[in-house]
């Protein structure tokens, strides 16, 4: 079965989604990474591998924090950056997905970065592409949906990298809105693919999604159980946007038993680490003490971020 996210030889012609990416493409992708941040870790480097080459922004769902890490990454590599907002344009005027995509082609486009609300509408695009024979174009998942942002796996899992060294001894918790997020299940397959020998889920049973532990994942919905004695923390905002109907009684009860307090904290290893994909919902999910405190990574993970765009994308400019 063919992969469509690389090419004949192997390499990585687009990238959709971390199910199913080798091991080592995943590992080349972090080494890519790692090239790019300078010794301080927090400076990325300038280089001028995209030159010439032009990267469009189709964000069709809003996003300030990921198209600007995008448009950053791309810049840093010396791409020209044509940001357009969709929305606004063309699909809203009635124009189909894929007559936007073959027109942006006709304006030579070099690889599309696409974030929109419906799952699986990178994967229609690529697969676009290549039936029209387009091949030349990449394309980058930045979110679809429930579905997947492997970009954000990618950093998670380097930013976890970074700081734990190997992923062969962790325990890991993904903590909160489970079931609306993207960033959970990129990081859930991220996570196994690397070989983390324990994975968590821990959040209200109505925001856990069925077959996590088909995925490999252990569950807890107790939050002081399922902390115990993990070496990283990967705290998730409620996705209220995507939530349809009245999932959990108020902010303030999922804080109660949800929150991540300098308590909570305590039951994981001391030197446990506490990631959030952004943007965080203070007194939500997690208490200012523990954001702000000596054990989040949450700012370096933004910094990462733009380094692991980089990799990706000069790895799909360079297939």
């Amino acid at each position: 079965m063919h992969n469509p996210q690389l090419n004949k030889h192997g390499e990585l012609q687009h990238l959709l989604t971390l199910d199913g990416l080798p091991k080592a493409i995943i590992q080349r992708i972090l080494d890519t990474a790692a090239s790019f941040v300078s010794v301080s870790d927090r400076e990325v480097k300038k280089v001028p591998l995209m030159r010439g080459k032009s990267v469009f922004n189709l964000f069709f769902e809003n996003s300030t924090r990921t198209r600007t890490t995008f448009e950053i990454a791309s810049k840093r590599l010396s791409a020209d950056v044509i940001n357009l907002n969709i929305s606004a344009s063309s699909t809203a005027k009635g124009e189909s997905l894929l007559d936007t995509i073959d027109n942006l082609s006709a304006m030579h486009a070099d690889m599309f970065v696409v974030r929109h609300a419906q799952s699986g509408a990178p994967y229609l695009i690529a697969k676009h592409l290549t039936e029209t024979g387009q091949d030349h174009v990449h394309v980058v998942n930045a979110g679809d949906g429930r579905h997947a942002h492997p970009t954000q796996g990618l950093l998670d899992m380097y930013t976890i990298r970074h700081y734990k060294k190997d992923f062969s001894n962790l325990t890991v918790a993904i903590v909160g809105d489970i079931l609306h997020s993207r960033v959970a299940r990129s990081d859930i397959h991220g996570l196994t693919t690397l070989g983390v020998p324990e994975v968590r889920a821990i959040g209200p049973r109505t925001l856990l999604p069925g077959g996590l532990e088909q995925m490999g994942v252990r569950v807890f919905t107790d939050m002081n159980e399922g902390l115990k004695g993990v070496d990283v923390i990967i705290m998730l905002r409620l996705q209220n946007e995507r939530m349809s109907g009245a999932l959990l009684p108020s902010a303030q009860e999922y804080f109660k038993s949800y929150g991540l307090t300098p308590e909570r904290l305590a039951l994981a290893k001391p030197d446990a680490i506490v990631m959030h994909p952004g943007p965080m919902n203070r007194g939500v999910e997690i208490d200012s003490a523990v954001a702000d405190g000596a054990q989040a990574v949450i700012l370096p993970q933004v910094t990462f971020g733009i380094a692991v765009r980089m990799a990706v994308m000069s790895m799909l400019a360079a297939a």
